[in-house]
């Protein structure tokens, strides 16, 4: 990846506050782990140092993934959609867990019969990955 000089991140159409969606997707099984927000410094960090950073809306800074759980995202491939509109990467998620809630993937609720049911476990307690009460790690936002 490495790519040199920016002119490659014009061609994406960024929102009104600078940002565009990115999808992180395993790279083995194919499954999506989550969406989060990069801005052009965050994509630019991201395809130079082939690990996942993000734009947190909340905190209003880049945050790179894991730098609080250790559950980095190790960026093998890069793509952007047909409208020039959505990021999708493809990485290994070192630890085997993508989301704060300590799920494989942020993409653990299905409708089923009007109502969202929690189809994947907790893999591990998000107060042992943060060191805060259980569920209260950084959101993907």
């Amino acid at each position: 990846m490495n790519e040199a000089g920016g002119a490659w991140l014009d061609a994406i159409k960024w929102d009104a506050e600078g940002l565009v969606p990115a999808v992180a997707q395993d790279a083995a099984s194919g499954r999506i782990l989550m969406l989060a927000w990069m801005n052009r410094e965050a994509l630019e960090l991201t395809a130079k140092q082939e690990q996942a950073v993000y734009w947190s809306r909340s905190r209003g800074r880049l945050w790179r993934k894991g730098e609080e759980s250790g559950h980095v995202q190790r960026v093998r491939e890069i793509r952007l959609d047909c409208d020039g509109d959505a990021v999708l990467l493809s990485v290994e998620q070192v630890g085997g867990i993508a989301c704060h809630t300590g799920r494989e993937r942020c993409f653990y609720r299905r409708l089923e019969a009007g109502t969202w049911a929690q189809t994947e476990p907790v893999l591990k307690d998000p107060g042992d990955i943060y060191g805060r009460t259980s569920g209260q790690g950084a959101s993907h936002d």
